[in-house]
């Protein structure tokens, strides 16, 4: 059950939202004003609907603190439909923005999209002490972030993907390129990774057979 923060002042649009939301199957939180919303931002919500207009201070000074403190994807609510505000918002940490009056069923449609896409950015893979996180492009040794070439990241992928089996040139060409490029293109990105990854080394050569990640 997905848990919601629903931060909006009114309580009538809030107890709407919140029946709705939980015959959709949401979990929900509650918060009348920023304040309070921040607060509950300690239970973990996996998804924040914001209001724009909120007392003791607008919903923009409200997203500025929840990103100081956490990437949980922000939607926010607004009667304002003027394209400053809605820059204003995704300029600010907003991950979407929905303008009143809207229906029910897009607001749930579009929290669907972000816990979907947060779902994806949260997907690891690991090994050792190298982690992937695909979704977001990203990887690290221990603690260190590994800078790599679009072609090194995706090999890199690969042998993650395949811990410890040993991997064929062609292979690997094809995962990565979609066919077979020259042994030199393919070379060049494997020694770029190899340094990225730095010591002690986990990509072996078996020479004349291919490469396997092992300790």
């Amino acid at each position: 059950m997905p848990k919601v923060l629903l931060i909006e002042d009114d309580p009538g649009v809030r107890d709407a939202l919140r029946m709705g939301l939980e015959l959709e199957g949401y979990e929900v939180l509650e918060a009348g004003s920023g304040a309070e919303g921040l607060r509950k931002l300690g239970q973990e919500p996996e998804v924040v609907v914001l209001d724009v207009l909120l007392p003791g201070g607008d919903g923009f000074g409200v997203l500025k603190e929840i990103r100081q403190h956490s990437t949980v994807p922000v939607l926010m609510l607004t009667a304002l439909d003027e394209v400053e505000y809605r820059v204003k918002g995704l300029r600010g940490g907003a991950d979407d923005y929905l303008v009143k009056p809207y229906a029910l069923s897009e607001l749930v449609a579009r929290l669907e999209a972000l816990l979907r896409r947060a779902s994806r950015d949260q997907e690891m893979l690991c090994y050792a002490d190298v982690a992937l996180f695909p979704g977001r492009m990203e990887a690290r040794r221990g603690e260190r972030v590994l800078e790599l070439s679009p072609k090194a990241f995706l090999l890199l992928k690969t042998f993650l993907e395949h811990p410890e089996r040993l991997l064929p040139k062609e292979s690997l060409m094809q995962r990565v390129w979609g066919e077979e490029v020259e042994p030199n293109t393919l070379e060049v990105h494997l020694s770029a990774l190899r340094r990225a990854l730095g010591e002690p080394p986990l990509l072996h050569t078996l020479r004349g057979h291919g490469y396997i990640l092992r300790r």
